[in-house]
């Protein structure tokens, strides 16, 4: 390299050692065991080339990454950025790929620091699975843009305004069916159905005097939720992404059992019509078929945080429920036997056999105790009291667990709303940046006046201010954790 005359010499030498880093990585053994001085925001790290070339595809590993923040006057790499989480970083490097978090060291700043020294999206789930978090499912989109917003409007109610509205009148919908479900049972209502019910068939016909069904108000009522119901469910599944992925969704099953029993009892009343009047079947079947409408409420789910998270909380705690239940199982048998032998002497008493006692062992560990049966024998009500304090530690040992676990998704959802409304905001800021063609310095960023909706901004700083004013902020993809075309 020649010099060229004026020019600091320091300076010269310097450029030329970073342009051989940066342009010649295979090196020798000897230039490896170079020793390479940090520094993160004042606090110098000292290590060696070949530590750092073990992650090549890295910030730090990458010759021609770190060039940018090497400074020749110090011949030292320079970082503004958070101290106490380079010593985890560090030693990602130095153990070959272990990564743990300092325990003063925030979960969303450690987070950051891991995507500024590109150390991969196969760390970054590790590192989000070794913290507890759950991987976020990814939720695929139909490639025919129609078919993608007719998805959207129907499958995501934070999508948009439209989506919104007919998100509300399913609700009401869901609302009116089960109000309709529940005012039919009334005394002043079901005078004609309890008297169809009590009818006795002659040669297997009914009497001819028997309303009409479809004239009834609350058929019709309920005819107009199904509609909603079935066109609901028909324009979603035409327009799902995957048709063998939408019935392997729980709420889609929820849905197919809450309109069954509509054309289930509609198809009977035909052939009864038809049959001239001879019942097609069973009374207890069709007041079986009319009980799953009841199930139309955890349709709900679909519009409810509250009820998603308790699915949640229910399905991570089957194992604490199984053992819950196993326990209740063992103490009634137990209990239950021991009152039994113990009243088995006594004539009053309401205990006849151990199978007997069984209710009134489940109903005293419960500590609902409803009294119609009690130990009347001293030894039954020593029983008893033992039940009923076995029953409470029974029922209190996982309810800790199940409770940690409402909890976990409960701030889980919180976090995800709230990164929601982050990701809806900055999106906002960019869109109008790009009409007013401006680019804000990073105070300007800071100052902004939704400055109340971003809660994470505080933990970033300048580099992830840049990064915001470039993220792809596309419709479909604002309101989501993981959005992709299939």
């Amino acid at each position: 390299m020649t010099v060229v005359p004026g020019e600091n010499l320091d300076e010269t030498v310097a450029l030329a050692a970073l342009c051989h880093d940066a342009y010649e990585p295979e090196r020798s053994d000897q230039e490896c065991c170079e020793r390479v001085v940090i520094n993160i925001s004042g606090l110098r790290f000292e290590t060696q080339l070949k530590t750092l070339a073990q992650f090549p595809s890295t910030l730090l590993g990458d010759p021609r990454k770190r060039m940018r923040f090497f400074d020749p006057l110090r011949n030292e790499y320079f970082f503004d950025r958070n101290r106490p989480s380079f010593d985890a970083i560090l030693y990602y490097y130095q153990s070959g790929g272990r990564l743990r978090r300092p325990v003063n060291v925030p979960v969303d700043i450690f987070m950051e620091e891991i995507k500024f020294y590109e150390l991969g999206e196969d760390v970054i789930e590790n590192f989000k699975e070794d913290e507890g978090f759950i991987k976020e499912e990814e939720r695929p989109l139909p490639e025919n843009e129609f078919q993608r917003q007719v998805w959207l409007l129907f499958e995501y109610p934070e999508s948009s305004g439209p989506a919104r509205g007919i998100a509300i009148v399913s609700v009401l919908v869901i609302l009116i069916s089960i109000v309709i479900f529940c005012l039919e049972t009334l005394p002043e209502f079901r005078e004609d159905t309890r008297s169809y019910d009590e009818q006795i068939p002659i040669n297997g016909t009914v009497s001819e005097n028997k309303a009409n069904p479809f004239t009834d108000p609350f058929f019709i009522v309920e005819t107009l939720c199904i509609i909603w119901f079935s066109f609901e469910l028909v324009v979603r599944f035409l327009a799902c992404p995957s048709k063998a992925a939408f019935f392997k969704n729980i709420m889609n099953t929820i849905d197919v059992v809450a309109i069954m029993p509509y054309f289930i009892t509609l198809g009977l009343e035909l052939a009864e019509h038809q049959g001239n009047g001879q019942q097609a079947m069973s009374l207890a079947i069709l007041r079986v078929i009319r009980l799953v409408r009841v199930f139309r409420i955890f349709k709900l789910s679909r519009h409810s945080k509250g009820l998603q998270i308790l699915g949640k909380t229910l399905q991570a705690s089957m194992r604490e429920l199984g053992l819950l239940i196993f326990f209740l199982f063992i103490g009634v048998i137990l209990f239950s036997s021991a009152v039994y032998f113990a009243e088995t002497d006594d004539p009053e008493s309401g205990f006849s056999s151990i199978p007997d006692a069984f209710w009134w062992a489940v109903v005293s560990m419960t500590t609902v105790g409803y009294g119609d049966m009690c130990p009347v024998t001293i030894g039954g009500k020593i029983v008893g009291s033992l039940c009923a304090i076995a029953g409470v530690l029974t029922i209190a040992l996982p309810v800790p667990v199940i409770v940690s676990n409402f909890n976990y998704f409960y701030h889980r959802e919180t976090e995800h709303e709230e990164q929601l409304q982050y990701t809806h905001v900055t999106c906002g800021q960019q869109s109008n940046q790009q009409q007013q063609q401006q680019q804000p310095g990073y105070g300007e960023f800071g100052r902004s006046e939704s400055k109340p909706s971003l809660s994470k901004s505080d933990f970033m700083d300048s580099e992830d201010a840049e990064s915001i004013k470039y993220t792809n902020c596309s419709p479909h993809k604002a309101y989501t954790g993981k959005l992709t075309d299939v």
